[in-house]
């Protein structure tokens, strides 16, 4: 008797099932209504239909499974059915970079995103190109790195700060990483060691193209929480050394572990 074989189950909710991130909090049976450019982004571009599910993010409760209801001309209405997932609970690792060029620095707010970031506070230093940053476009730049990465939880994007506000007011409990691009004559820790070595809330900040200037450099180096490191031997750009940074840490003492 030829042997028999169950179909597999599918994936719930489907691998190709749109994401995205709306108002909360959902909650189970809940109806929510979906307008503008994200109701065009289901409709037009991903073609949902009545039936069809829609993965949807809160940035409070989690994840969850909805079903299409109705797409209309300007506005798809769902239903959520079941929470896949609970809102993530990122590790306690801020990103302090300071602004670039407008696309060197969404590349920043995009791969800190998708590497785990849970805050990320851009720094104006003297030798920044960029003094202003426009938040809500780089929080829509977040949110569209979230969706594509399956991430729960949104980074945290506060406002630029001068350095030395930055500096003033540091939380006395967080350990601050300054990559400081004159390690080799400065004696700082490699970054590996002294990330392998941490533990607690942590921060990484990272300077403009042109680095900080001397008196920028002594006064992170009196904050009591500074640990100077080393991102390697070559000189990195502003936008790799806070990719390559970050994805050290988390690879070392974050959630990657």
């Amino acid at each position: 008797m030829p042997a028999t074989h169950n179909p597999a189950t599918p994936a719930w909710p489907p691998k190709s099932a749109p994401r995205l991130f709306v108002p909360g909090p959902l909650a189970e049976g809940a109806a929510v209504s979906i307008e503008g450019p994200q109701a065009h982004y289901l409709a037009r571009v991903m073609r949902v239909g009545a039936g069809d599910v829609v993965v949807l993010c809160d940035d409070m409760t989690g994840e969850w499974a909805a079903r299409v209801t109705a797409t209309g001309k300007r506005d798809v209405s769902l239903v959520t059915e079941t929470q896949n997932r609970p809102r993530e609970e990122a590790p306690d690792f801020t990103l302090c970079a300071a602004l670039l060029k407008k696309d060197r620095f969404d590349l920043v707010l995009e791969k800190a995103c998708e590497l785990g970031a849970r805050r990320i506070q851009p720094v104006i230093t003297r030798r920044c190109v960029a003094d202003k940053l426009n938040l809500d476009r780089a929080r829509a730049i977040l949110t569209e790195a979230a969706e594509q990465c399956a991430r729960t939880a949104l980074p945290e994007l506060m406002e630029p700060v001068k350095l030395d506000a930055l500096l003033k007011h540091w939380e006395a409990t967080r350990t601050l990483f300054f990559a400081d691009e004159n390690a080799k004559d400065s004696g700082a820790e490699p970054a590996n060691t002294a990330f392998a070595a941490s533990f607690g809330p942590a921060a990484l900040l990272i300077g403009p193209e042109g680095g900080f200037d001397d008196s920028e450099r002594a006064a992170i180096r009196v904050l009591p929480q500074a640990c100077p490191i080393s991102l390697g031997p070559r000189v990195l750009r502003g936008e790799t050394a806070a990719i390559a940074g970050t994805a050290l840490w988390m690879g070392l003492a974050g959630d990657w572990k």
